[in-house]
């Protein structure tokens, strides 16, 4: 076996594959940038190169930097992680000049899957369903709406190298393609150094179904079962899970055969995923072939029971598969939410800066279910813009879809991030949204359940009364620590605090009666339902964990003025507690409104100036596009709200702008 490998990425999947070459005695060499130096993948490391500045195009994308550094540590082989260079047919043949090895499939899998194009003429060819498409290389945007007239709309332009929903747009129609195409050949080029893209016939109401594969270089390939990919946002995955809820054995069968047959035509022999379109009727139709890991692996691991990047390794190494396709065997349930910098109330643009607290859940099993959270940060460290914006990624295991969701759901009340904008919220209210819950999945479903975007509901019902218990027993809490203040002129024994409360919840008043039985707070509600309340839980934690009514249950607390704002299952509200007086006299006080937004385009997020598009003095239409502003390798399009006048132009191209920065000014 190898003694030393060299990880060619950051982040968590850097981890992620230190974590597994630790377990099998294998020493890792890290690579990092600029703005990793003291990134966590770098300390977990047992040797660290520096390669170079932050932008990923002067390091990690550098083929000579990587093979320099496995020459300067004594690395046999690489792994190359996603993204970066885990798909460059260039990468592998370079490592095999230089005499080390790839972990990863060989150059001419790469060569035939990796690029979109060339992969669908190689599954047309094995007689492989595809998507009605143009697979040719499309020079110009006049040459992209004739292709997009005849296929008919809507239509997906694509970029051939892409990957993670970058160099991807949908268009319905020809203006659309038009800006479309402009966008997806830059992004492209900026994120893959390939700026080829090609069109294809968008499926409506798709559901977005994976088969992963795994095979060695004796010519045995398997498929461990299916992945749905289908909660996605910008085309870019959000939630996993496996198996799929849509497939039956039978269709299991089917995809993963097929899926087998098009890895063998190329020799593939390593991890690889073959993507498919399905429909609501179980139809399928190829999509593409990541010839990588893909960052939802965990998923397949949890209901497997294999590692995956220890089957990449000892295939590299020239082991055969430990297993054949009998004995592959789907246990349980795993779901996957990628916990992301970016901020969900303002269309999910990304967020960067330092994470003044970082404080996961604990991971391992629990009751029946399992809890794993693969990251590559910690507390204090910082986000930045240079890279994808991913946090890490929060995978439960339960015997049920739904105890799988629900264990989910916990895990993410019980995440407690600070200091930047993240998707946490979205992601439990995802979690107890009903359709997700039902199973009934296509990959329009974040944008026909928000279609006004994201913003944290207020709680209802059951919610409200339990987040309303715990302000109740938190508010009891902080009492408790005053009566413990040394010095006061009363002596904190001849205090009493009144039993009878009102709890003031997003603006909704229940009265409740707190009493302490033994060592169980009983917050009783004014229909008479009580809610024993049991917690360990401390003043200055972030998040608060316990048992109300016998159920387990997480929430995020963060103090207030005279009180918390409380996050629990999707729901957000500020709690305050009062006595009944105290009540009444608050009911009297007069509400602030905000003043309003002034007429001005704010930058969304910290990011780069690509292009103004306006001038001064120049009239624009309600949804004419303003500027466009890049942040994490994505590019948005800020457009106009209402008719309007542009008065003057407060940025301009290159400049890099903080987050509600002036961009330009209307009259």
């Amino acid at each position: 076996m190898f003694e030393k490998i060299l990880i060619a990425n950051r982040g968590e999947i850097a981890c992620r594959i230190i974590k597994t070459a630790r377990r099998m005695g294998i020493k890792t060499v890290a690579v990092y940038s600029d703005a990793d130096r003291d990134a966590v993948h770098v300390a977990m490391a047992d040797e660290a190169v520096h390669i170079g500045p932050a932008p990923a195009a002067q390091s990690y994308l550098l083929i000579d930097k990587i093979i320099d550094a496995c020459k300067q540590t004594g690395a046999q082989a690489v792994h190359p992680g996603y993204g970066f260079l885990s798909e460059r047919e260039a990468f592998p043949r370079a490592l095999e000049a230089a005499g080390i090895v790839f972990i990863g499939p060989n150059p001419h899998a790469i060569a035939a899957m990796g690029d979109k194009i060339e992969s669908k003429k190689a599954a047309s060819a094995a007689k492989v369903s595809t998507v009605p498409g143009f697979l040719g290389v499309i020079e110009s945007p006049e040459h992209a709406v004739t292709i997009a007239d005849e296929i008919g709309y809507p239509v997906m332009i694509k970029a051939s190298a892409g990957g993670g929903g970058k160099g991807m747009r949908i268009a319905y129609s020809s203006d659309e393609v038009a800006e479309g195409f402009a966008r997806a050949k830059s992004e492209a080029a900026s994120s893959f150094g390939d700026d080829r893209v090609f069109v294809e016939k968008f499926i409506t109401d798709p559901r977005h179904i994976e088969i992963q594969v795994i095979g060695d270089k004796h010519g045995n390939v398997i498929y461990l079962g299916e992945r749905e990919c289908s909660i996605q946002r910008r085309n870019q995955k959000v939630i996993e899970e496996a198996p799929s809820p849509l497939l039956d054995e039978d269709t299991r069968a089917k995809m993963g055969e097929q899926a087998v047959a098009l890895a063998r035509a190329v020799n593939y022999d390593s991890a690889g995923t073959v993507e498919f379109v399905a429909g609501q009727d179980k139809s399928f139709y190829f999509l593409e072939m990541n010839t990588r890991l893909q960052v939802e692996h965990p998923v397949t691991e949890m209901i497997t029971g294999l590692d995956l990047v220890e089957l990449m390794i000892r295939s590299a190494y020239g082991e055969r598969l430990p297993l054949t396709q009998a004995e592959v065997k789907l246990d349980g349930w795993a779901v996957e939410s990628r916990v992301y910098a970016e901020d969900p109330t303002r269309n999910f643009l990304p967020s960067i800066g330092r994470l003044t607290t970082y404080r996961p859940p604990a991971e391992g099993k629990f009751g029946g279910a399992i809890v794993r959270n693969d990251t590559g940060v910690e507390e204090g460290g910082e986000i930045a813009i240079h890279y994808d914006p991913m946090i890490a990624k929060l995978v439960t295991w339960a015997p049920t879809r739904a105890q799988a969701i629900e264990s989910q759901g916990e895990a993410l009340d019980a995440f407690a991030i600070d200091g930047i904008r993240h998707n946490i919220p979205f992601l439990s209210a995802l979690m107890a949204h009903p359709r997700w819950r039902s199973g009934n999945l296509s990959t329009g479903f974040i944008a026909e359940e928000f279609p006004e975007g994201f913003s944290a509901p207020e709680p209802k019902g059951e919610i409200a009364q339990i987040m309303a218990a715990a302000a109740a027993a938190i508010d009891h809490k902080l009492n408790q620590r005053k009566r413990g203040i040394s010095g006061q002129m009363r002596d904190p024994a001849l205090l009493h605090f009144e039993r009878d409360r009102v709890v003031i919840l997003a603006g909704e008043a229940y009265p409740v009666t707190v009493d302490a039985v033994g060592g169980t707070l009983v917050v009783t509600a004014a229909d008479g339902q009580t809610w024993p309340v049991q917690s360990d839980w401390r003043p200055g934690e972030p998040v608060w964990q316990g048992e109300i009514g016998g159920k387990r249950v997480a929430m995020q607390v963060r103090g207030l003025l005279n009180g918390v704002a409380l996050q629990h299952a999707g729901a957000a509200a500020e709690a305050r507690v009062y006595t009944r007086r105290e009540a009444e006299l608050a009911a009297l006080m007069p509400v602030k409104v905000d003043a309003g937004a002034g007429k001005q385009v704010l930058c969304p997020m910290p990011g780069l100036v690509k292009a103004i598009l306006v001038k001064e003095g120049q009239e624009v239409k309600n949804g004419e596009a303003l500027a466009i502003v890049e942040a994490m390798k994505m590019e948005n399009v800020l457009r106009a709200e209402r008719d309007a006048t542009v008065s003057k132009i407060a940025a301009k191209e290159g400049d890099s702008l903080a987050v509600d920065a002036v961009i330009l000014e209307f009259a």
